[in-house]
């Protein structure tokens, strides 16, 4: 294992302690550039290139470097969900055993109507959902199809939905 190679993968719903990657000065500064909008060119990558002081291979190979690594999942464009049909969502919280999350929460994440899937065990007694599915709809009880397969398919019955009324801040992340 090298500082770029982080090992074989851990099993389904265990986390990984990456190693911690240094970033030089200008590996940041090209990393701030692609968490936002790639320049609209034919040169994308060179432009970034020019942008901070270096060459094209420079920028392709912390990129690739960082898909490797796991530390970049996609470029792709980001679709406003609302804008493109999907105007109804709704978190739906699942009680799960710890035994059961990962195999219920593996099923859940393939479904192509859920975007997010997160185990999150609860402290609060009164409140006993610990998985949670963030299912996109284009109508109001399209989210209860998806609610009614997971039953169907997993060992998933109780659960809770927290209807999105409006959306108060939903941006990506800049970490550089």
């Amino acid at each position: 294992m090298s500082a770029h190679d982080p090992g074989p993968e851990p099993e389904v719903g265990k986390s990984r302690k990456a190693p911690v990657r240094i970033f030089s000065e200008q590996e940041r500064a090209i990393l701030r550039i692609v968490q936002k909008n790639l320049p609209d060119s034919l040169t994308p990558y060179a432009d970034i290139a020019v942008a901070v002081g270096t060459d094209e291979n420079t920028v392709l190979r912390l990129l690739r470097e960082m898909a490797q690594e796991g530390a970049i999942r996609r470029f792709g464009a980001s679709l406003k969900h609302q804008k493109a049909g999907f105007t109804h969502n709704a978190m739906v919280a699942w009680v799960v055993s710890e035994e059961e999350a990962d195999a219920a929460g593996k099923a859940a994440a393939e479904h192509s109507l859920i975007s997010h899937c997160y185990y999150r065990p609860s402290s609060d007694a009164g409140w006993p959902y610990e998985l949670y599915t963030m299912i996109h709809g284009r109508h109001p009880d399209e989210y209860k199809e998806v609610v009614e397969y997971l039953q169907a398919a997993t060992s998933l019955r109780e659960f809770a939905v927290l209807e999105s009324i409006r959306e108060l801040k939903k941006i990506s992340m800049t970490y550089f």
